[in-house]
């Protein structure tokens, strides 16, 4: 089989780059599989859980939404936000799940309190996928 390059960019860096397989991304449309060969296709990303297909191998990324560009050569991700699920530390996150709960709770005006519900909200999507 045919590889495909794929390239996962956050503001902060680089989270992935290499030949893979498959990719599958939630796209705005629905979710989509890109391989090699790929027609061209340029997607809004909603939120959620890139799967990057390898061999038996499978590595997930959760995205809090973006852009992806599809070409014959590869797949480039541009995510708002990206955090590789391997890499997460349940109990940490748990913990910063209740302390976003609590400033929640403690909003004192709507720019804390949007915020804060935000920061829920991711949390809650990463803790889910």
């Amino acid at each position: 089989m045919s590889k495909l390059h794929f390239s996962l960019v956050s503001p902060e860096r680089e989270l992935f780059s290499g030949d893979v397989d498959q990719v599958i991304v939630p796209g705005a449309s629905g979710q989509f599989g890109a391989l090699a060969a790929h027609a061209p296709v340029m997607s809004v990303v909603n939120a959620g859980v890139i799967r990057i297909l390898n061999g038996a191998a499978e590595t997930r990324m959760y995205v809090g939404g973006g852009f992806a560009d599809v070409s014959p050569q590869g797949v480039t991700l541009l995510a708002e936000d990206a955090v590789d699920l391997g890499a997460i530390d349940r109990t940490a996150l748990s913990q910063q799940l209740s302390d976003a709960r609590e400033d929640l709770r403690d909003a004192k005006d709507d720019a804390h309190r949007t915020a804060a519900t935000r920061a829920v909200a991711r949390l809650e999507a990463i803790l889910a996928a």
